[in-house]
């Protein structure tokens, strides 16, 4: 185990004065952090928290000393355990990272190496900074591992990035930055991909460990009822401003802001629930598997009636996104049937024609990894219409504008690269280039996970406008429950591969729940600092009453 190091609780380790960040676009520098001081001491989490474009995560960064490409520190001091990072050389600056501060990003998809096991990564920064030992290196991953509810933890490191859940992978990544317990970890969303069952887990592992070696921490997240159980103090931002700033409890209880008081008023989406009879897909006792003999879909059978929402949820691992991919033919069930439009779906992709990979489209969770960096939004858009449709030239041109403004985009998008524009606009640019197809369903997949509250609101609206004119049908995908409740018509539970509980959304979410049901509504956050340490006590009260 990582010794301590000295540490003394509420000694300042983070010191932010007057910074100013600008960022390069159009031929000119613009101002994207403008004069933020921040303190932190060691011990405490500070929450940063704003809508899309905020500053956020320019602000975490700049706590590291490290500005991302197209970005400049422009002004200000960054003062870290005596050392200011922006005076400092690239040297010392990257003695620091990994050791004494750690970034946990928000797409661990993004940030793992595809071509190395998970425990190479865990424990590559703590034998290269002599930390530890590879042997003890090791040791201490699966050790992290356990604690962070990773299943198999002797062995889940042996696995490649992509043969583990997007919320294992997650969980990994934040035993990497707990590696050499750092004096200071950013977390950047890092909860945003994980189930509300596993993220429970995991803030509860991320406090401990914070506890436990008086680290200081920067948690930035859109997620208002997370932030209330980790933060002890709470700072809003807006086009990088500061709007407000107190203690966590001070903030729930009275935010002082008119801004501030937006945020917390947000998700009061609620769509109608609405039954059909007229069924466009139809997913009938499917089994499928991973390399021969992993079970992941057991015996599923799922109906999505046209026109409507049916949303799909369970925790990391249960089969949701699985389900996604035998509907599309990328895994092609072992056993069972799926049928659109009443007629049998080819199992594999190679076997459907370009009329059916057309009817049957996908959004998925990460514009950021799901957009080609070097396209412009007029080839993102334009390729399925032309590859689908025919159209080219002016025609495709035009088109591409059209549903730029179905978006509600307009056409100065159109010759934008994906780095130009914020989260929110390029989920919609991913949304118009599912439409592109004029499919007959979209499957989305946790597309509003890691967009801030305001901007989900915005897309799943925009989604709910579009099936209204198009008559469009979706298999939503979540571990989102108020998603769930603002935008499904139906809703099928999911655990371990197995259907456990399907119907229509006011059955499913009214008492008396089933156990496991019960068990994924329970663990949804409550805008309440006190909600995570008493939910943690009635279930070790629960597992000691059952084990006595």
């Amino acid at each position: 185990m990582v010794t301590d190091k000295k540490r003394v609780k509420g000694e300042t380790l983070l010191d932010i004065k007057g910074l100013k960040i600008d960022g390069y676009s159009d031929d000119v520098w613009n101002p994207i952090v403008k004069g933020i001081d921040l303190t932190l001491k060691r011990g405490e989490v500070l929450g940063l928290i704003g809508e899309s474009g905020a500053g956020k995560s320019t602000l975490g960064l700049a706590a590291m000393g490290f500005a991302r490409p197209g970005c400049r520190i422009s002004g200000g001091s960054i003062v870290f355990d005596g050392m200011d990072l922006i005076a400092a050389s690239e040297e010392q600056r990257r003695a620091l990272w990994g050791s004494r501060i750690a970034y946990v990003a928000q797409s661990a998809a993004a940030s793992f190496n595809p071509a190395h096991h998970i425990i190479d990564q865990t424990v590559e920064t703590a034998v290269a900074h002599n930390i530890m030992t590879r042997e003890k290196a090791e040791a201490d991953a699966r050790d992290l591992y356990k604690r962070l509810q990773l299943p198999n933890p002797n062995t889940i490191g042996d696995r490649f990035p992509h043969q583990v859940s997007g919320g294992q992978l997650q969980r990994a990544m934040t035993a990497m930055a707990m590696s050499c317990r750092p004096d200071l970890i950013i977390f950047d969303e890092p909860t945003t991909a994980l189930d509300v069952t596993t993220q429970v887990e995991v803030l509860a592992a991320m406090r401990d460990i914070v506890e436990q070696f008086d680290t200081a921490a920067i948690y930035i997240t859109h997620d208002l009822a997370v932030v209330a159980q980790m933060a002890h103090r709470i700072m809003v931002l807006r086009y990088g401003n500061l709007v407000e700033e107190a203690t966590t409890r001070a903030m729930l209880k009275a935010p002082t802001q008119e801004y501030t008081r937006s945020l917390w008023a947000v998700r009061k989406l609620q769509k109608p629930e609405s039954i059909s009879d007229d069924i466009a897909l139809r997913i009938h006792n499917v089994d499928a598997s991973y390399s021969g003999s992993i079970k992941v879909l057991d015996n599923v059978t799922v109906q999505v009636p046209r026109g409507r929402t049916v949303a799909v949820v369970g925790e990391s691992g249960s089969g949701k996104s699985t389900l996604a991919r035998a509907i599309t033919g990328l895994l092609p069930p072992s056993r069972g049937e799926i049928y659109f439009n009443g007629k049998p779906l080819p199992r594999e992709l190679k076997d459907r024609d370009k009329d059916t990979l057309r009817r049957i489209q996908m959004i998925y969770q990460s514009a950021d990894t799901a957009l080609n960096p070097r396209q412009k939004v007029r080839d993102i858009i334009g390729r399925p219409l032309e590859f689908y449709l025919g159209l080219k030239g002016a025609a495709r041109d035009r088109r591409v504008v059209e549903l730029l403004e179905s978006i509600e985009l307009n056409e100065s998008y159109i010759d934008r690269l994906p780095g130009e524009m914020s989260g929110g606009q390029k989920q919609r640019i991913s949304i118009a280039r599912a439409l592109a197809a004029d499919p007959e369903i979209i499957i989305c997949d946790e597309v509003t996970s890691a967009l801030d509250q305001i901007v989900q609101e915005e897309i799943l609206s925009l989604l709910m406008r579009l099936q209204k004119k198009t008559n469009v049908s979706y298999l939503f995908i979540t571990h989102d429950i108020a998603t769930v409740r603002a935008i499904s018509d139906e809703i099928v539970v999911m655990h371990q591969g197995k259907v456990v509980q399907q119907g229509p959304k006011s059955t499913v979410l009214s008492p008396p729940f089933p156990a496991y049901t019960e068990l994924l509504l329970s663990s949804v956050p409550e805008m309440d600092p006190d909600w995570l340490t008493g939910l943690l006590a009635k279930r070790s009260k629960k597992i000691k009453a059952a084990t006595a």
